[in-house]
């Protein structure tokens, strides 16, 4: 009996070890989607895309604690692939270690929150740094390095306060240092060498740091007297004005103080670094062979612009020429470097290459003084964007002809149009009477932003046409219509937006909001956020277009009109009520579209009695009442849907439609509700297939419907 006690303990145990070890379905889930972004490599053993327990069945690379994931290390495995979407649902996970590896395309916008450990050092990642650091308060270490990241930091360090290494060295990364560095008051090391920074280094100056290395990038001004207590400093390849130069080969004999040797930069610099302090000044005769080169310099250049201005004189009384004021262009350039040097000293540090600038109504230099410059000299367009021809897309779009017409919006008309070559693409003619003079000048520099915008829910812009007074916009083509014309105009198709296809959608447009709110710095609003701007492929998932055309639309202070900057509808109640549009505005029309999909009804329908025309003072009431919910739904969805999943839904709806902009959750709260609905769902309908339930909704409350 004691025998078999005990072998009955050990069962139980086993058991019991069997159950902890169940891996939490979300981070199954997580981990099944990155292997699956990774080509599902067999060096990863015990991985799997479809389910499993990681923590029970020790997946390679992974660790947990009780049935939760906390670590995953799986530096220099030849993983090839991307970061996949789910990371954010790993809510355990301390440490993540992909190092080494072949990963590629961006950094996810939402990485695990709570990670003190992040290491993806030697990989191809481009993009930006992901704005989404800026919340992950628990970071202990960071480490980017070796990677393609591109475009100006950002202010993502305010709170990380208990950051003690960084490392985004060996990047291309441009711009200004955040002010926000100046917060991280545990970092001890930073490296930043071989990247174009730019800028003075002084928000460094008051940290703790025993190892700085900023080698190799473009910055300039003083070196601060602080960094004198920095045991280990790289300072070299920079243009510091008190950057300590070596000694000439052969005039002057060696020096005994180490510090005026060729290599150092290379260590640590005395505080303040004065040359005359050290006795190193420059002597009489060479400060008079400098004053007498410079004045002859200076003669030269007078000489020059004398010149010149003679020589101009001379042609306009010719006749030859148009007469020109040179002295009233040197002030417009004078005026126009000056206020950009302010704009980058007050805004350097916030504005990305996605940031799409809203136009103010300011009178530029050029209007100022009366100069035609050309806006192509201005902006330099990216060679993302392609440059076409009138000739070229009127040949593509058979003249811009009825046949060929998609659609029309507040800016113009969009057009398909077929290349020679069969590539396929949208034209958007800007009609010339929706832009004022300054939307017109600004359109170049417009179109470059909008053609960095890089997202999977995102309209992509490839290219522009800037010819005969004609402004163009050249898109991908996504061939399955807007989300609009499906639910509204077309009974067939609407049947095939399942449950799982709209949450799929609305999860889609959530992410694109989401990257252009808090990815792109300044966070760009949309404005025009509706059904109709959302575009279905082939597959149902959504792209999102117009984004960065708010640019181009009239100053919503200046004119406050429902076609320019959304549709009535749509519109928040703030805008209504004063014109104001923020990030917190589309969160709302980003609700009203959830409320679409929900219901199948249009936003406003004069259609409908009277209490039914405004889609949201008709269903807000209704949100939490179950019985009332089950009636509002789309009839198209003949009942298939999960009536919990439906309930959860609605509770994201109604957050999102509060009638204070301060109530509306950020766009990353939405995405992360959804994510969890659609992996619920996942989870749901598998089991319920292997049981062999119905996703029908009795008419009454209960049964195999309410399943989830």
């Amino acid at each position: 009996m004691a025998a078999l006690a005990i072998a009955l303990a050990g069962v139980l145990l086993a058991l019991a070890a069997v159950a902890e070890a169940d891996t939490d379905a979300a981070d199954v889930a997580a981990l099944g989607n990155l292997y699956t972004s990774w080509n599902s490599p067999p060096q990863l053993t015990g991985w799997s895309a479809d389910g499993g327990d990681p923590c029970g069945a020790a997946w390679k690379g992974v660790s947990c604690s009780g049935s939760v994931v906390t670590s995953i290390k799986v530096s220099g495995m030849g993983l090839n692939g991307t970061l996949g979407y789910q990371l954010s649902s790993l809510q355990a996970l301390k440490t993540m270690d992909l190092s080494n590896n072949n990963l590629h395309d961006s950094i996810p916008y939402q990485l695990p929150a709570n990670l003190s450990y992040l290491n993806l050092a030697r990989n191809n990642f481009s993009s930006n740094l992901p704005y989404f650091i800026s919340n992950m308060v628990s970071l202990d270490y960071l480490n980017l390095s070796h990677n393609s990241l591109f475009q100006e930091i950002g202010e993502l360090f305010g709170n990380l306060n208990s950051l003690s290494e960084l490392d985004i060295s060996f990047n291309n990364l441009t711009g200004n240092l955040p002010i926000s560095m100046s917060s991280l008051s545990k970092l001890s090391s930073l490296y930043m060498q071989n990247n174009q920074l730019s800028g003075t280094v002084n928000v460094l100056s008051n940290l703790s740091l025993a190892t700085l290395n900023i080698a190799n990038n473009n910055f300039s001004g003083m070196i601060p007297q602080e960094f004198s207590s920095i045991s280990n400093l790289i300072v070299g390849g920079n243009s510091f004005v008190n950057m300590p130069a070596s000694p000439p080969p052969t005039l002057m004999p060696p020096l005994e103080n180490p510090r005026d040797q060729p290599n150092y930069p290379q260590g640590p610099i005395s505080a303040p670094i004065d040359l005359d302090d050290k006795k190193q000044g420059l002597q009489t005769g060479s400060l008079i062979g400098i004053a007498v080169c410079s004045i002859a310099a200076a003669s030269c250049v007078l000489f020059v612009l004398v010149f010149c201005l003679h020589n101009t004189r001379k042609r306009n009384d010719n006749g030859s020429s148009e007469p020109k004021d040179i002295i009233g262009s040197l002030a417009v350039n004078i005026e126009r470097a000056s206020n950009q040097e302010i704009h980058n000293n007050n805004h350097g540090n916030a504005v990305l290459a996605t940031s799409v600038l809203q136009p103010t109504g300011k009178m530029t230099p050029e209007r100022v003084h009366g100069t035609n410059v050309s806006i192509a000299k201005k902006t330099k367009v990216p060679v993302t964007a392609t440059s076409y021809t009138v000739a070229a897309l009127q040949v593509a779009t058979n003249s811009f002809c009825q046949d060929s017409l998609l659609g029309e919006g507040s800016l113009g008309r969009v057009y398909k149009a077929d290349f020679p070559d069969g590539k396929v693409l949208a034209v958007k003619k800007i009609d010339s009477a929706a832009l004022s003079l300054y939307e017109e000048d600004n359109f170049l520099e417009v179109a470059s932003n909008i053609s960095r915008l890089r997202h999977p829910n995102i309209v992509l812009l490839t290219g522009y046409c800037v010819e005969h007074g004609q402004r163009l916009l050249v898109y991908e083509y996504i061939g399955n219509g807007t989300l609009h014309d499906i639910l509204h105009y077309c009974d067939e198709a609407s049947k095939k937006l399942t449950w799982t296809t709209r949450v799929k959608i609305a999860l889609g447009t959530a992410r694109a909001l989401e990257y252009l709110h808090e990815v792109c710095l300044p966070p760009l609003v949309h404005r025009n956020f509706k059904s109709s701007n959302i575009l279905l492929d082939e597959e149902y998932s959504p792209h999102l277009s117009d984004c960065g055309l708010a640019a181009l639309s009239p100053n919503p202070e200046r004119e406050v009109s429902s076609e320019v900057v959304g549709s009535f509808g749509y519109s928040a109640p703030e805008f209504a009520m004063s014109g104001t549009y923020t990030v917190k505005s589309d969160v709302y029309s980003f609700g009203v579209v959830m409320l679409e999909l929900l219901t199948g009804r249009k936003p406003l329908d004069s259609s409908r009695e009277r209490s039914e025309q405004s889609l949201v003072r008709w269903a807000t009431p209704q949100l939490h009442d179950i019985d009332l919910l089950a009636k509002m739904v789309d009839p198209a969805m003949d009942g298939l849907y999960p009536a919990k999943s439906l309930s959860r839904f609605a509770d994201i709806i109604a957050i999102c439609v509060q009638p204070e902009p301060e109530f509306r959750p950020p766009m990353s709260e939405v995405v992360q509700q959804l994510v969890r609905l659609m992996q619920r769902a996942s989870i749901i309908r598998r089991h319920s297939d292997d049981l062999g339930f119905s996703y029908r909704v009795p008419e009454r409350e209960g049964g195999a419907g309410d399943i989830f």
